[in-house]
């Protein structure tokens, strides 16, 4: 697990526990979408005594820490991914797959927005919804 995520949420105040460290290691080894089932799967490779419970509160921190993010993909599932400098996806409403691409002009706007609404940008999350080729068909 990175020093930046441990010194992060020991500075909000958190006990740092056993269980916490699995979940922040997992989500930090994993896809990068990850349910709760599967960061709980991944997890308890690390922590054997882990229970789901401490899985959905960590993530309930970690989201409100601005660590992770939940995403939706339209399958009734809600999955997180780690915070960065962006995360971007295109998603199929048709049958919901998933592409994940880097390229981003919205961090060319920050100054300008974070002047306009006195808003300190640190990162954002860019899902944009439509068909896939094979479902556009």
């Amino acid at each position: 697990m990175s020093e930046a995520m441990v010194e992060q949420f020991r500075a909000s105040g958190h006990r740092l526990t056993g269980p916490r460290v699995a979940v922040m290691s997992a989500l930090e080894r994993g896809t990068g979408h990850m349910s709760p089932a599967e960061v709980f799967t991944e997890a308890a490779k690390e922590c054997p005594t882990l229970n789901r419970a401490s899985v959905y509160r960590t993530l309930e921190i970690l989201t409100g820490l601005g660590m992770v993010r939940p995403i939706f993909l339209g399958d009734g599932v809600q999955r997180f991914a780690r915070v960065g400098d962006g995360h971007h996806h295109l998603v199929c409403s048709g049958c919901g797959s998933l592409t994940e691409f880097e390229e981003c002009q919205l961090v060319d706007v920050w100054p300008a927005l974070a002047a306009r609404f006195g808003f300190r940008m640190e990162g954002h999350l860019l899902e944009i919804y439509g068909r896939c080729s094979a479902c556009a068909a």
